[in-house]
């Protein structure tokens, strides 16, 4: 396991204790974490919470390695199953992206690595971080849950640039069985 991962997880113990199998595949898996919940869970569905386009501001420019002010897109999702199981931000390069995969992204019900199955876009994640964080409101209300979330952020690496950025937060009580 890289060590990154593994100094991560380590912390989220020391700090909350023990993580499931499940938790910690969640949290150091570089595939796809939709396919993981769909053998967790049964075929989850993506409900869409923000869709837009924005201009990249100085740090969103320097983390895809593009000019201040180009267009990417801001995507927030809840994957879901009877109930949230992760919420999701994703960040991508409008550029980068070819029509059809525009498309799938805008209708905003494909996760992003069912996307990238589809358009046969060879890839590969990157993590960045695994943490514990303190929910934010947002988190509470989508949850029902004030416990602390585990997150990690990733980058989804296609032809040796960033095409997407992505953070992943799930409530530390949910996947303890």
């Amino acid at each position: 396991m890289d060590e990154l991962i593994f100094n991560g997880i380590k912390e989220i113990e020391k700090r909350l204790g023990g993580l499931s199998s499940a938790q910690k595949i969640l949290l150091a898996t570089d595939g796809s974490v939709t396919t993981i919940l769909d053998v967790l869970k049964g075929h989850v569905k993506i409900r869409t919470l923000v869709q837009e386009f924005q201009d990249a501001d100085q740090s969103i420019a320097s983390l895809f390695n593009i000019e201040k002010g180009d267009p990417v897109n801001y995507r927030v999702v809840v994957i879901e199953k009877d109930k949230p199981l992760i919420h999701a931000i994703s960040l991508i390069p409008v550029e980068r992206l070819n029509n059809d995969f525009k498309e799938d992204l805008i209708r905003a019900d494909i996760p992003i690595g069912r996307i990238l199955k589809k358009h046969q876009v060879e890839s590969r994640r990157e993590i960045k971080s695994v943490s514990v964080e303190e929910p934010t409101p947002e988190m509470v209300e989508i949850f029902d849950d004030e416990s602390p979330v585990l997150s990690r952020t990733y980058n989804i690496i296609h032809q040796d640039q960033v095409l997407v950025w992505i953070k992943e937060t799930f409530p530390y009580a949910m996947f303890r069985d």
